[in-house]
């Protein structure tokens, strides 16, 4: 069990939480689990466990002609068959720019390349108890040209669709995985700036 003292919470000791020691107890190839015993100024100790992953990217990739090149993919901790976005973590890239790894995810998960990979902003995933960044970028001109490449745990099918029938599901609710449905109302404005929503059919 690997311990030590983590000093890495400057807001949080501003208003008076004090690490007092941190350790994880289990450490795997995707993430690591963190246990901070914590002292909150006039209310007492508490333990306080959250993990800790690389962070991820996101693609949003548009094809000339305003197609959005969503996936179907299983997951298994739920038992269901998710609409989602190309996307995965940097934990296997290092040294390579986050706009590398974004061209990568979107090769192995649809066999498509792009002209244009533009970043759009980031979020943070399950702030309660994760700490990781999720990178979101809109790919343009995008064109399949090989194959997917899946990882071992990936079950991957395409689910291309109109920009504004992705938009359309991403803010009725009708896309539940939310990493997918906000990086898509992220790249909103920027997907009708050029034109992709006034000419994709609902």
């Amino acid at each position: 069990m690997e311990t030590l003292r983590m000093d890495d919470k400057p807001e949080g000791a501003r208003i008076g939480w004090q690490v007092l020691d941190t350790h994880y107890p289990m450490t795997t190839p995707f993430m690591r689990v963190r246990q901070d015993r914590v002292r909150i100024a006039e209310k007492g100790e508490i333990t306080y466990t959250y993990d800790e992953r690389a962070d991820a990217v996101g693609v949003v990739p548009v094809t000339v002609d305003g197609t959005i090149l969503l996936i179907r993919q299983y997951r298994y901790p739920i038992d269901e068959w998710c609409l989602e976005i190309p996307a995965g973590g940097t934990r296997d890239h290092a040294g390579l720019t986050l706009d590398a790894v974004a061209h990568i995810e979107l090769a192995q998960e649809t066999g498509a390349t792009c002209t244009t990979m533009l970043p759009v902003g980031f979020f943070f995933v399950a702030v309660a108890s994760r700490r990781q960044r999720f990178h979101v970028f809109l790919a343009l001109d995008v064109e399949q040209s090989a194959a997917s490449q899946p990882e071992m745990t990936e079950q991957i099918a395409l689910c291309p669709m109109p920009a504004r029938a992705a938009l359309h599901l991403a803010r009725t609710g009708q896309m539940p995985e939310g990493q997918s449905a906000l990086s898509l109302l992220l790249c909103e404005d920027l997907l009708r700036q050029r034109g992709y929503l006034d000419t994709s059919p609902a």
